[in-house]
C-alpha cells in the first residue's frame, strides 16, 4: 500500500476513538513524518512507541489519546508479529529465574536514582498513592503505606519481611511510625544501596537478594509494586515461600497491578524498554496461585487511584528535566513521557487495575474488618 492508501487506513480505525490526524483536538495526532503509518501497521504498539521516540509524531494530550484508543481496543486491531513473539517468550519461556529475575533492575531500577527522586516527591516510593483524602502526591503516597501498616496490624517489636523493598522506604515508614524492625529484598543494586543509607539508624536489613533465597520467620510481610516482576509461571513459588516466612498468626499484604483477562498479552514496546520480563497478573492466576496456602482477607481495588499517580510523576518529571538533561537525551525523555502518558492512560480507561490484597495462612479468629 502507498502513504496515502496507509494513512486513509490509520485515520478509518483513528475515526472509532474519536481521533483525528493533524485536527486541532488536544487528543488528535500531528504527524511530522509519513513513514509513520507503515511502521505501525508492520510493528503495532513497538512501532508506534519507537515513531514517538523518534519524533515522528507528536500528540499535546497523550494520555487523553491513548485513553480514547484503549477504550475503543483498537490495540487489539494492531497485532503483529512483535505482539505475538513478546506474548510466545513470555508464555513459554520463565523469564523471571535465576541471572532474568535481576535484568528488570539493570534496564530500569538501576536508571539512575537522581531520575526517581525527582519523579516521585518526597518519599521514593513507586508504586500507587491512595487518594482517598489526599490532594498531593505526598500526601497521597504517605497514605498507601499508613494503609499498608493498619491492613497488617503493625505493632511495636514486630518483625516484617518487605518482597521488594525498592529505595527502602516503606520499611522506614514502618519503623518510625509502628516501631517494627524488618528484611528489605531487592534484585537492584542501585536500591540496596541507597536503601541501607535511608535506613541507617533503623532496625532494618537491607539485602540484594532474590525472595527464593529467603527462609526465615517474620510476624508480617508486604510486596509493594513487585509482583509484576515475579512472572505466571513463578506465582505459586512466591505464594509457597511467603507462607513458608510467615508466621501462623501473622498476616500478608499483597499490593499489585492486575488485569482485566487472563492471559494478556505483555505489550512489545514496554517489554523492550520499560519492563523487560514483566507480566501483569490476571485474578484467576492469583486466586489459583495461593489456593492452599492462603485465605484471602480483604480484595481491595484502587485502580482509578493510579491515573492522579502518574499524573503527578510526570508532572515531577518534567519540572526537573533541566537538571536531568545533562545525564538523559531527549530520546530518552520521549520515551519516559510516553511510558508515563500510556500507563495513566491505561488505567483511566480501567482496563488494568491496583489490587492490594490481604492474606492469612489459616484465617482471622473471628474475623478480619479490613481498614480503608
Amino acid at each position: 500500500m502507498n502513504l496515502d492508501s496507509l494513512r486513509t487506513k490509520a485515520q478509518g480505525l483513528l475515526d472509532q476513538a474519536g481521533i483525528r490526524i493533524g485536527g486541532e483536538a488536544p487528543h488528535d495526532l500531528i504527524v511530522h513524518d509519513e513513514r509513520l503509518f507503515a511502521r505501525v501497521f508492520a510493528h503495532g504498539s513497538l512501532g508506534l512507541g519507537e515513531a514517538y521516540m523518534d519524533g515522528w509524531w507528536d500528540c499535546a494530550d497523550l494520555t487523553g489519546m491513548f485513553t480514547r484508543l484503549l477504550a475503543a481496543h483498537l490495540d487489539q486491531a494492531l497485532h503483529t508479529l512483535d505482539t505475538l513473539l513478546a506474548h510466545l517468550k513470555a508464555r513459554f519461556i520463565n523469564l523471571q529465574r535465576g541471572e532474568h529475575a535481576f535484568e528488570v533492575a539493570k534496564v530500569h531500577y538501576d536508571l539512575g536514582n537522581d531520575l526517581f527522586q525527582a519523579m516521585l516527591g518526597k518519599r521514593l516510593v513507586y508504586s500507587c498513592g491512595y487518594w482517598a483524602q489526599a490532594t498531593t502526591l505526598d500526601d497521597a503516597q504517605e497514605a498507601k503505606l499508613d494503609l499498608v501498616c493498619r491492613k497488617l496490624r503493625l505493632k511495636p517489636g514486630m518483625r516484617v519481611l518487605d518482597i521488594g523493598c525498592g529505595w527502602g522506604e516503606a520499611l522506614k515508614f514502618a519503623a518510625e511510625r509502628y516501631g517494627i524492625n524488618g528484611v528489605g529484598v531487592t534484585v537492584s543494586k542501585e536500591q540496596a544501596e541507597f536503601a541501607r543509607e535511608l535506613c541507617a539508624g533503623w532496625p532494618i536489613e537491607i539485602r540484594l537478594q532474590d525472595y527464593r533465597e529467603v527462609d526465615e520467620r517474620f510476624d508480617a510481610i508486604f510486596s509493594i509494586g513487585m509482583f509484576e516482576h515475579v512472572g505466571s509461571r513463578n506465582y505459586r513459588t512466591y505464594f509457597e515461600r511467603a507462607r513458608r516466612c510467615l508466621d501462623p498468626g501473622g498476616l500478608f499484604l499483597l499490593h499489585s497491578i492486575g488485569t482485566n483477562e487472563a492471559g494478556a498479552r505483555p505489550d512489545p514496546w514496554i517489554e523492550k524498554y520499560i519492563f523487560p520480563n514483566s507480566m501483569i497478573p490476571a485474578a484467576s492466576q492469583v486466586a489459583s496461585a495461593l489456593e492452599g496456602l492462603f485465605v484471602v482477607e480483604d480484595w481491595h481495588n484502587f485502580g482509578a487511584d493510579y491515573d492522579p499517580t502518574l499524573g503527578a510523576w510526570l508532572a515531577n518529571f518534567e519540572a526537573a528535566w533541566p537538571r536531568l538533561a545533562a545525564r538523559y537525551d531527549e530520546r530518552f525523555r520521549r520515551m519516559w513521557r510516553y511510558y508515563l502518558c500510556v500507563s495513566a492512560a491505561v488505567f483511566r480507561s480501567r482496563r488494568d487495575q491496583l489490587w492490594q490484597l490481604t492474606l492469612s495462612p489459616h484465617g482471622v479468629p473471628g474475623g478480619y474488618r479490613a481498614p480503608r
